[in-house]
């Protein structure tokens, strides 16, 4: 049997295929306009995704900046569909303008907000007064252990204004949330943990009645006193008696910012939410800072620490 491979005519119909598929690739011509195409889709393609963005304008003060975070600190007024007054820090992705900007510096900006809901930033801003520069800046500081806490006035879960020095001679253990977050291992976490915290704490009646529990919102706007007596009676189990013990508390909204990043807590609102960190701080009977924790604990280790804040006691 013969091998038609072998065959003399068959390299010519080979070479004849080739030429076949040769002539059915498109012409220069038409490879050239397809780029044109795509040239002039791409510039396109670019103004759809940013006008997929959102900018809101907004005006301020600013009160500090980092080089290594490239943001700047801005006190602000209301930001009308975005966030009411306060003092937060933005991305600004222009290092000229990081350069250029200052402390105490008023600016004009409009803040980027992406329709994915990820993390804002500053873009067109322009200072328009310079004349306050060189003064103190109001950048919130970073308690550190053996530092006085703030003697901010808090307003509780009954209306009723607090002070962390209401505590005093007690070791007083607190954390920061806000009522609305739909994320299990963060705020619900938090409370969960300090109820646990508290059922452990009443099983000495002498450890109970010398420390405290306090969870401070950041988000006062809606947490308000009614609201925050409705959540904490959900971890109280239903007895009001509770709160005696444990308070739920938030702060004026222009205070807020300040007060828990000197607590360590970092929070940026969102598009329906608040990205934020978690904290835990004790503070020592004599009203200084005793321990921070992060998102390293357990509940033993909390109610232990507390324990011994009261009874290393001189």
């Amino acid at each position: 049997m013969s091998n038609d491979f072998s065959k003399p005519g068959r390299p010519q119909r080979r070479c004849f295929a080739q030429k076949q598929a040769r002539s059915r690739r498109p012409p220069p011509s038409a490879i050239v306009q397809v780029y044109k195409v795509l040239f002039l889709l791409v510039p396109t393609l670019t103004l759809f995704a940013c006008a997929h963005s959102k900018k809101v304008p907004m005006q301020g003060k600013v009160v500090g900046k980092s080089a290594t975070t490239s943001e700047i600190t801005v006190e602000h007024g209301d930001i009308p569909g975005f966030m009411s007054a306060m003092t937060m820090p933005y991305v600004v992705k222009d290092p000229g303008v990081l350069r250029e900007v200052q402390s105490g510096d008023k600016i004009t900006a409009s803040v980027v907000l992406p329709a994915d809901g990820s993390n804002y930033w500053l873009e067109d801003v322009r200072i328009t007064d310079k004349s306050g520069r060189g003064e103190t800046s109001h950048e919130p500081h970073l308690l550190l252990p053996g530092e006085r806490v703030p003697d901010v006035p808090l307003i509780n879960q009954d209306g009723r204004t607090i002070h962390l020095t209401d505590f005093a001679g007690k070791a007083v253990l607190v954390t920061f949330i806000y009522t609305r977050c739909p994320m299990p291992n963060f705020c619900p976490r938090l409370s969960a943990d300090f109820a646990k915290v508290e059922a452990e704490l009443k099983k000495n009646p002498a450890d109970y009645s010398q420390t405290h529990l306090l969870t401070i919102s950041f988000d006062p706007k809606y947490d308000t006193a009614p609201v925050l007596r409705k959540y904490g009676l959900g971890y109280l189990k239903g007895n009001g008696q509770g709160f005696s013990h444990w308070d739920f508390a938030s702060t004026d909204a222009k205070q807020t910012p300040a007060f828990v990043q000197a607590f360590g807590l970092k929070y940026v609102p969102q598009a329906g939410y608040i990205s934020h960190t978690m904290n835990i701080v004790l503070i020592a009977p004599d009203g200084t800072v005793a321990k921070l924790w992060s998102d390293d604990w357990s509940v033993a280790e909390l109610a232990d620490t507390l324990k011994q804040a009261v009874h290393s006691r001189s």
